[in-house]
């Protein structure tokens, strides 16, 4: 925010207010103006050119600049601090407080007494068009409150609301700004003059009938040529607005015409019964004139008809088409916007001007709701650009995007979560299924390296006790064959059964062999078990000897 040094009023105060968009003008911008149409606003920002300020006008100016300065003193009192008139402007918005504190923390605004303005303030009821104005004042400067005040500039007749800020409306104001500023932008004057008043229509001669029995006087031929010469004469082909005002006002002449004629019919009734020219001729008149009245009537009530459904027609295609250019930057979303019914804006209105600024009015605050809409579903859809590829999850995005924010946010993260523990408890199974099949196919080929360990072991063992059975029958066919050369007769002596010897011993008899066998393979983190294997093969095998001996 930057405070501007002007003075309320002067010739360098309306200029800034001439390039800027001031807090005192947002109600008409929005179209809560009692007092100016967004119409006139429209075509004074673009033209430059206001109302003249007349000396009534000036000295209602002047009358609330006196109360103003006669109220702030109680105002002062009331919140312990000073106020300072400034202006204040931030990008192209301003405003002219009333009043400020220093530190910018109250703002105060004061309107000149009127009774309706003081009964709804003073009965805690903020007028609606006042609104746009104070929470305009409260976005600018940051204040925490503005406090309304509606006075005389005495304590007697004094009533004072406090006003605090709203988000809704800041971003109301906004949006209606930026709307404002893009039709400024395409600006283009339509000059409504006011309704044209019909031109003067020469009077029928007045019919005169004068009888005593039968008719003594009467300008009647003169009369039937002038009559028969207007009717023939009225324009039916309505175009202009000019045009339309002298139907309507032959609608009226014709209509007092015919009343006038009935009149002079019972008057020439009364002074005879049978006068059957005058009357034919007086009723033909009075048939023609009703009948151009009749069709004439209907032809301005229909055209109107006609330009009414044309302006409201016109209207909702450039609100189709803004809703268009809006629903093309979002794909994949239909925005839910209503077309407004701007043919209950009209209701009422006769003017062609009241009713183009009123649908004028209405088409810009359809736009602006329209943008909101957009603007809230474009949020929306770039916060959900995070998720993309989860889109499977929000099939039913075109229903649930119209919650608020909040809401939204909160359903889809409630089923990201949901579907992330999903595939997490998914993901833990499917690990925890290959670790388990991991591990049986582990347990299955070390069980099968034990088994062919143990199988070599064996084979080796078998291959050494072989080994040493030949060496043993070797050497036991050499004793005998000694034997049998250095003692022919040998001794028949009993041979008892062989003595065992202990394990130990015979482990250590063999501990050579097992030794070498166990170098010459490379037997890896089994060669514990393989030894522990080849002794226990030993052991046995020496049992199994002797027991074969004896």
């Amino acid at each position: 925010m930057n405070i501007i040094e002007l003075v309320q009023g002067s010739e360098s105060w309306h200029k800034h207010r001439a390039t800027h968009l001031g807090a005192s003008e947002a109600a008409a911008m929005l179209g809560l103006s009692k007092y100016v149409t967004r119409s006139e606003l429209l075509r004074q920002k673009a033209t430059g050119l206001c109302k003249d300020v007349d000396s009534n006008t000036q000295a209602i100016f002047n009358r609330g600049h006196e109360t103003e300065a006669l109220a702030r003193p109680f105002i002062e009192t009331m919140i312990g601090e000073e106020l300072w008139p400034v202006t204040c402007e931030s990008g192209n918005l301003s405003c002219s407080c009333d009043g400020l504190t220093l530190d910018n923390d109250i703002a105060w605004e004061h309107k000149q007494d009127s009774n309706a303005l003081f009964s709804s303030v003073a009965t805690g009821k903020m007028p609606e068009e006042h609104l746009p104005q104070c929470q305009q004042i409260l976005m600018i400067t940051g204040a925490s409150k503005l406090i309304f005040t509606v006075s005389n500039g005495t304590p007697e007749r004094m009533a004072s609301l406090e006003v605090y800020p709203d988000p809704a409306w800041f971003e109301r104001i906004k949006a209606g700004w930026v709307q404002f500023m893009l039709d400024l932008e395409n600006y283009r004057h339509i000059e409504h003059a006011e309704k044209p008043q019909a031109e003067a229509i020469m009077q029928l001669p007045a019919l005169s009938v004068q009888a005593t029995g039968m008719v003594t006087h009467s300008n009647l031929p003169e009369f039937k040529a002038a009559a028969e010469s207007y009717i023939a004469n009225i324009n039916t082909d309505l175009q202009t607005d000019q045009q339309f005002a002298d139907a309507e006002a032959t609608v009226k002449f014709c209509k007092t015409t015919e009343e006038t004629l009935e009149v002079t019919k019972k008057a020439i009734l009364a002074q005879t019964s049978t006068i059957d020219e005058v009357i034919r001729t007086v009723d033909h008149i009075q048939a023609q004139l009703r009948d151009k009245r009749l069709m004439l009537d209907k032809l301005v009530k229909s055209e109107k008809e006609a330009r009414r459904h044309k302006m409201v027609s016109d209207t909702n295609a450039l609100f189709t088409a803004h809703l268009a250019d809006l629903q093309a930057e979002i794909a994949g979303i239909r925005l839910d916007v209503p077309s407004p019914r701007f043919v209950d804006v009209i209701k009422g209105l006769k003017s062609l001007s009241s009713m183009h600024d009123a649908l004028d009015t209405a088409l810009a605050n359809a736009k602006i709701e329209a943008d909101a809409v957009a603007k809230d579903v474009r949020a929306k859809l770039a916060w959900l650009k995070h998720y993309d590829s989860l889109k499977f999850l929000f099939a039913d995005l075109q229903q649930i995007i119209s919650k608020p924010l909040d809401d939204f946010q909160l359903v889809i993260m409630k089923r990201v979560d949901a579907h992330n523990e999903a595939e997490a408890e998914r993901k833990a199974a499917h690990e925890a299924e290959a670790a388990r099949k991991l591990e049986a196919q582990r347990a299955a080929i070390q069980a099968e390296e034990e088994r062919k360990a143990t199988a070599k072991a064996q084979a080796a063992a078998e291959a050494i006790v072989a080994a040493e059975r030949a060496k043993q029958a070797k050497e036991e066919a050499k004793a005998r064959a000694k034997v049998e050369v250095e003692q022919p007769a040998p001794l028949t002596v009993p041979q008892s059964a062989p003595q065992a010897k202990p394990d130990n011993v015979v482990v250590i008899e063999h501990q050579d062999v097992i030794s070498a066998f166990m170098s010459s393979r490379d037997f890896g983190r089994d060669a514990g078990k393989v030894r522990a294997i080849l002794v226990e093969f030993v052991k046995f095998s020496e049992h199994f000897g002797r027991k074969e001996a004896a």
